[in-house]
């Protein structure tokens, strides 16, 4: 082949490797992952996060690099020992900030209802195209982020958010985002915790099967649980990866063996190094955790983050320091209660596809699960909570998790009136439901409460006909939503219990926020005659 036919061909390449980069993207189609920031710069990274360069450690992993990061890397590697060398002038000239969204001002005397609705919009994203070497995945459709430093599509959050969008008439913006998680299941083989590729290695709880029940109640159409049945059943063969062969009493992944036989899950992460976007506060847990390897530490951080409640006592060995996580030890009563509504969804989209096999082994499945929830996710004090599988005992503890068996309907009518009774006495508060009864320092402990779980106790109440119960703990949380809106016009991501906003955590408050907005809407829709002029 002649040196200019060579030249030629490599021409063309690039130019089709420039043209995919920017096309928008289709359902189908599968561009390449991009390599999370800790391994496409890993001295670089390194370098960054342990300077502290930003004040937030998930803005430098959010910055798009403006050339190859390998050629980035070899730069830095050839400059940082020159005299002079200044770091942050370094990223400042190969990096990009990440996209900023300047929200425009909203009326200040609008109701809340009215506020909501107007904060859709400033909420949504599309990311059908993205920056060749930033950490940003693609999706083929908008959607709505939950706003501040969450910039991206979050796996759980975005349920709530959708139970909002349908009270606010934006049915197909839900749609929109239950086709982009279907999309993530068919490209990754799960949905990631959020759409950043240093979020690959986890995912969230398991939350799909309620999107689709969700869409196929909300429209009408039944139909959508055939529609979605192979990304469902995608999804369980993620967190059941490594169920066979497991001895009794072991762990594989995601999934717990039980002494009895019992099959049931675990929160789990795929990576044991330190979280990218909180690697420094990662480095500094481990460095504490005397007599542990750090890898190990890493794991637990990670796979607290997986649960969602990152971070709260119900993972802490002694209840109150971080480092002493053990999250994969725990068989959680709210990923449990999850993983049975999908053993059932499936079992009804085989039903409807006249899969009767299929069908009857999901059934079986789910009744298993449940029995083995009830067996041993249930505390004799009269509640349901974690089980610690490595020690062979249920949690002392009583959190808000405990709602999750009468959410997914589960429950017995006696167990769930008990534990309606143990939330009552022991987690209601001016403000809502609190997470746990603790005041740790962590955000998922008291006094915080958070929207989703507001929804999920009183959806879940509501279905064992715990009706005052259910109004008092909604009205208590619109009551908190009402107040700091009044006083700060916005809605934040948690709120303290006891007066104003929520605290604690990593990172600062964030507003926004999509779920907070989300289960408003739904608790303004239920219980909220005259709340709006209230909030004016």
């Amino acid at each position: 082949m002649s040196i200019p036919r060579v030249a030629h061909l490599r021409l063309l390449v690039v130019v089709l490797l420039v043209a995919t980069a920017c096309a928008p993207l289709q359902r189908g189609s599968a561009p390449p992952a991009p390599l999370p920031p800790q391994q496409a710069y890993p001295a670089l990274f390194e370098a960054v996060q342990q300077a502290e360069l930003f004040e937030d450690q998930k803005q430098f992993v959010d910055m798009v690099p403006r050339s190859e990061p390998a050629r980035i890397e070899a730069d830095y590697l050839a400059r940082r020992g020159q005299p002079g060398f200044d770091l942050r002038a370094f990223v400042s000239a190969r990096f990009d900030a990440p996209a900023s969204h300047v929200s425009p001002a909203l009326p200040t005397r609008a109701s809340l209802r009215a506020h909501i609705d107007a904060l859709w919009p400033l909420l949504v994203r599309d990311s059908r195209q993205v920056p060749a070497h930033g950490s940003e995945l693609a999706l083929p459709k908008p959607y709505v982020v939950p706003g501040g430093r969450f910039r991206e599509l979050y796996y759980w959050d975005s349920y709530f958010t959708m139970l909002g969008l349908h009270e606010s008439g934006q049915a197909q913006r839900s749609r929109d985002m239950l086709d982009d998680f279907a999309y993530l299941v068919d490209r990754y083989g799960h949905i990631p915790n959020g759409t950043r590729s240093y979020y690959l290695s986890r995912s969230q709880p398991p939350f799909f099967s309620h999107m689709v029940e969700l869409e196929a109640t909300a429209g009408g159409d039944g139909s959508l649980y055939v529609r979605y049945l192979p990304q469902l059943r995608a999804e369980y063969r993620y967190w059941m990866d490594g169920a066979d062969g497991l001895a009794p009493g072991s762990a594989a992944r995601h999934v717990v063996r039980l002494r009895d036989g019992s099959v049931l899950n675990r929160y789990w992460d795929a990576s044991d190094t330190p979280r990218p976007e909180s690697y420094l506060q990662d480095r500094q847990t481990a460095a504490q955790a005397s007599g542990r390897p750090a890898d190990e530490v890493y794991r637990e951080l990670r796979a607290g983050a997986e649960s969602g409640w990152d971070y709260s006592s119900r993972w802490l060995g002694d209840r109150r320091q971080l480092h002493t996580i053990r999250t994969t030890a725990i068989v959680p009563v709210d990923l449990n209660s999850l993983m049975q509504h999908l053993e059932r969804t499936i079992a009804q989209a085989c039903k409807q596809a006249a899969d009767e096999a299929c069908a009857s082994e999901f059934a079986q499945r789910a009744e298993t699960r449940r029995q083995a929830i009830e067996r041993h996710l249930w505390n004799p004090a009269g509640y349901y909570a974690d089980y610690d599988w490595q020690r062979g005992s249920v949690s002392e503890q009583l959190t808000a998790a405990a709602a999750f068996p009468l959410f997914v309907g589960i429950a017995s009518p006696e167990r769930a009136h008990a534990t309606a009774a143990a939330l009552r006495s022991q987690l209601l508060r001016p403000g809502g439901l609190v997470t746990t009864a603790l005041d740790t320092g962590q955000q998922w402990d008291a006094p915080n409460v958070w929207a989703p779980l507001q929804w999920v106790a009183v959806a879940g109440l509501r279905r064992y006909d715990e009706n005052d119960l259910a109004r008092q703990l909604a009205r208590n949380f619109l009551a908190r939503v009402q107040a700091v809106y009044a006083s700060d016009h916005k809605l934040v991501e948690k709120y303290n219990a006891e007066a104003g906003q929520g605290g604690g955590g990593e990172y600062p408050l964030q507003d926004g926020f999509g779920w907070t907005n989300g289960v408003t809407l739904k608790l303004l829709a239920l219980y909220g005659e005259g709340a709006d002029a209230a909030a004016r």
